[in-house]
């Protein structure tokens, strides 16, 4: 009996320890189901191909940087990418209609030009500033960007020079007559800029439009100084009229930087597009002094993008919701024209909020796209040629891979086009 009893035992003991064993195993390899899990995205971001900076490097002829724009506006020429057949068409501007028609919706930034950059006198000792507005603090300040700030002091008082006292054609009593004086007081350091206040009643808007000078890219104005080009008011006249698009809203917010694939178009363009059934839709992106800010980071995606103000209308969100099914089946694109509607259309949350469809959509962007960012809401791309090592590249980047964008470049400088915001364009289909 007692060796029954203790045969029992044994068995039992071990069918318990077997089940605890079982037990055991079963949760060890749930836990490392859970591990797995969490392990694999980390792993991800840990082991992502990041993209080095100086793959967004290139060098360039500086015989290729366009000084002026090309007359008329569509007479640039036109490098055509057509991604799926991996050909290139070489073009005008004028030649869209033959490539965009029927079914596409082209997305436009109506943002206006500011003339945001201003030249100073110190009225204590006549010493010269220049300075370019980079976004209001509310009242009558601003932030500028002042060359050589750290010699001016708090309640230093700058007088605006306007274009038409630095213009060697103008009589100097009619000067005086027309360009009323404007001041601003320096309010001190602000971030990596200047805080100064517009003295006087007049509104600023208005004062700048009549005391600042067109805000060309600084590449411009250096290649210009090489070719021994005068900085005076009559320059700036035919800039202030060719560094604006002749879409551009006279109601708008303002950037310091035009939309610059928009300026290839005229009314005539924009009829002729029509006339072949395309459809216009309109975004605003305020673009900042950011954007000529070069990628320094080791990694692009550790570039600080800045940040910049855009708005989406109720028309032009009902239009892309619309276009969504024909988009889905091949019977229509979304064509963004130049990089600021790319990021407009990117930052949108999909789909959009029904009260959007109303009110339309605003929001500050600091939306980076990288080489390998998926693009979404957008199926062709006009644009310029862009800046070695710039943000912008690298959103082109995104729709032709970093390879061929290589052997595009290559190729527009083989074939002598005109690089930069005065420049010649890309159109990727």
């Amino acid at each position: 009996m007692a060796a029954l009893v203790a045969a029992v035992i044994a068995s039992l003991s071990a069918a318990i320890t077997s089940a605890v064993v079982a037990d055991i195993a079963a949760l060890v390899a749930a836990a490392n189901a859970i591990i797995a899990l969490i392990a694999a995205p980390i792993s991800a971001v840990m082991h992502r191909t990041r993209t080095p900076t100086s793959q967004l490097d290139y060098s360039l002829d500086p015989e290729r940087i366009a000084r002026e724009p090309v007359t008329p506006r569509d007479s640039a020429r036109m490098m055509v990418v057509h991604r799926d057949a991996d050909r290139v068409d070489h073009r005008t501007v004028r030649d869209l209609p033959d490539y965009l028609g029927a079914g596409d919706l082209i997305v436009i930034n109506r943002t206006r030009v500011l003339a945001a950059r201003l030249k100073f006198r110190r009225e204590r000792d006549g010493k010269s500033f220049e300075g370019l507005l980079d976004a209001p603090l509310g009242g009558r300040s601003w932030r500028a960007r002042i060359k050589h700030s750290k010699r001016l002091n708090p309640g230093d008082r700058l007088r605006v020079e306007p274009p038409g006292e630095l213009d060697p054609h103008a009589q100097p009593q009619a000067q005086r007559r027309a360009s009323p004086d404007a001041t601003v007081v320096i309010e001190g350091p602000d971030a990596d800029c200047t805080a100064i206040r517009f003295e006087g009643d007049e509104p600023i808007d208005e004062l700048v439009e009549r005391c600042g000078w067109t805000p060309l890219p600084p590449y411009i104005h250096r290649a210009r100084q090489a070719d021994h080009r005068p900085d005076d008011g009559a320059i700036d006249r035919l800039d202030r009229e060719r560094y604006q698009t002749v879409y551009a809203r006279p109601d708008g917010h303002g950037s310091i930087a035009a939309p610059t694939a928009g300026l290839h178009f005229t009314p005539e363009l924009l009829e002729a597009l029509r006339d072949r059934g395309a459809t216009f839709a309109d975004v605003q992106l305020q673009v900042g002094a950011g954007t000529f800010k070069p990628v320094e980071t080791e990694f692009v995606d550790d570039h600080p993008i800045h940040s910049e103000w855009i708005h989406i209308p109720g028309e032009t969100l009902d239009a892309l919701a619309a276009k969504e099914p024909s988009r889905r089946e091949g019977r229509g694109r979304v064509v963004a024209v130049g990089t600021t509607s790319v990021r407009t259309l990117e930052s949108l949350p999909w789909p959009p909020d029904e009260a959007w469809l109303t009110a339309g959509w605003s929001t500050e962007s600091s939306l980076m796209i990288l080489p390998e960012t998926p693009i979404r809401r957008v199926d062709a791309l006009l644009t310029n040629f862009h800046l070695p090592r710039s943000s912008l590249l690298a959103l082109v980047a995104a729709f032709v891979g970093l390879e061929r964008l290589h052997r595009l470049y290559a190729e527009a400088q083989r074939e002598r086009y005109r690089f930069f915001s005065f420049g010649d364009a890309m159109l990727i289909l």
